[in-house]
């Protein structure tokens, strides 16, 4: 792939703008197209050609990493147990989670755990995550297109038989046995026509601009702020009193990490809605521009909050944002089996569970984030969670998993989103080596494959 001849890119058609997709040359045939490259492209991708599959893996950016990357969540959410007690971190997620995890240590990319309310999170280096993606991938040999976005899809008899794809150099066809959607989007699902859900009846949880800050006092900012990542009551009370005044400081409960690198703070504080106050969805181009516009704005009025009020952050100055806004939530498949809200309420366990998850429900919609602890335990999110409710040869892997609501806004966040790529793998191995649908393969034989790979499922 790449080679040109002429003014033309071998593979690729630069005039195709009214050409179906029988008409665009075929860039490759292989056995998985997965489409997205965050945590759980990557995770699907690296295991899937560990395997001996041919696999390309398609992201519209320059570099992996999605939401923990591109929207700068940078952290490594959902690996401990949440508890009332005094006992340190227990990590309960292992598997491809634990491998990227241990990747980052290796290179000094990762913090280790930092309180976060009642359990614990990391904080990871954007670029390492970036270089540490990059080498997995190259290693298991999988085909990588950056800067390369999926337009379209091939559909045959309700099958799906690859992805149409769009460059700079031109239009052209990735024919796939089987189609893994990471795109977080759920955007191969939907552009085949397959039944997806926006939140609870639209309303879906807020975007967030995230910021680094540079230049600050860690020793003078830690001994007033404490060792939560959470804000204490009186930075609450000083943000509501700034707003009162007039300040654009829509979200009062803000969170501060440590990072790898000294002097350095991940702020996760603003709180993105339409102008006329509408809930943004980022599907939409529009509201997504207006989310960037805004999101940038309120950095600054945060920055300017914490400059002003908070010990350590004087003389602190915004390192950078996002690439883009971090998105919590757009859509959401109808699956062939949903992780309802009870389930995540009742803990509850499954023998077709794949992915474990401790993480609270944390909420961000409305005027404040709403936190429901899982102390001591956690759920198991069920296999077919990942499964479309129609059509056949294609599975999805992140944050558009069938869930409930509330229950999507715990299963969202960056380690159990590893692990649904490693799960949507192992389904895949499964249904090309027997032939079978992907609704016909047993979570049960996924869970002990991905058991016996590392899980802790």
């Amino acid at each position: 792939m790449g080679s040109t001849e002429g003014s033309e890119f071998i593979g690729w058609r630069l005039d195709a703008g009214a050409a179906g997709a029988g008409d665009l040359p075929v860039l490759a045939e292989v056995d998985v197209v997965v489409a997205g490259g965050g945590a759980a492209g990557v995770a699907a991708a690296t295991v899937c050609a560990e395997a001996g599959l041919s696999v390309v893996l398609v992201e519209k950016y320059g570099f992996f990493g999605g939401a923990a990357v591109a929207g700068m969540s940078g952290t490594i959410c959902g690996l401990y147990l949440a508890t009332e007690g005094g006992s340190g971190p227990e990590q309960v997620v292992r598997g491809f989670t634990e491998r990227f995890r241990a990747e980052l240590a290796a290179r000094g990319g990762v913090t280790g755990p930092q309180r976060y309310g009642r359990t614990w999170t990391v904080a990871h280096d954007p670029l390492v995550w970036r270089e540490v993606a990059d080498d997995l991938v190259e290693a298991a040999g999988v085909q990588v297109l950056l800067h390369t976005a999926v337009t379209g899809v091939l559909v045959e008899d309700g099958a799906h038989r690859g992805v149409v794809v769009e460059s700079n150099a031109g239009r052209s066809v990735i024919r796939s046995a089987r189609t893994i959607d990471a795109s977080g989007d759920a955007a191969v699902a939907a552009r085949a026509g397959h039944a997806t859900t926006f939140g609870d009846d639209g309303r879906i949880q807020n975007p967030t601009m995230f910021f680094r800050l540079g230049n600050v006092d860690l020793d003078a900012f830690h001994e007033a702020y404490g060792p939560d990542t959470i804000c204490p009551p009186w930075v609450s009370d000083a943000i509501e009193r700034a707003r009162r005044a007039g300040a654009d400081l829509p979200r009062s409960h803000v969170w501060l990490f440590g990072t790898t690198r000294p002097g350095e703070l991940l702020v996760n504080a603003t709180r993105l809605v339409g102008r006329d106050g509408r809930m943004l969805n980022v599907i939409n181009p529009a509201d997504f521009t207006e989310a960037e516009v805004l999101g940038r704005r309120q950095v600054r009025e945060y920055t300017r909050f914490l400059r002003e009020t908070v010990p350590g952050c004087a003389d602190a100055f915004v390192v950078d944002t996002g690439v883009e806004v971090g998105i919590r939530q757009t859509r959401s498949i109808v699956a062939a089996g949903t992780l309802t809200n009870d389930d995540v309420l009742a803990c509850r366990k499954r023998p077709d569970g794949v992915v474990r998850s401790p993480w609270p429900i944390e909420l961000h919609a409305g005027d404040r984030p709403k936190l429901h602890w899982l102390l001591d335990d956690y759920y198991e999110v069920p296999y077919l969670a990942l499964v479309p409710r129609t059509g056949e040869n294609i599975v999805v892997a992140g944050r558009c998993l069938g869930a409930q609501h509330e229950a999507l806004a715990s299963a969202r966040v960056t380690a159990q989103c590893f692990e649904y790529g490693h799960a949507a793998a192992v389904a895949t191995i499964l249904s090309l080596r027997e032939d079978l649908p992907y609704r016909a393969v047993p979570g049960a034989d996924v869970r002990m494959a991905m058991r016996a790979a590392g899980s802790s499922i």
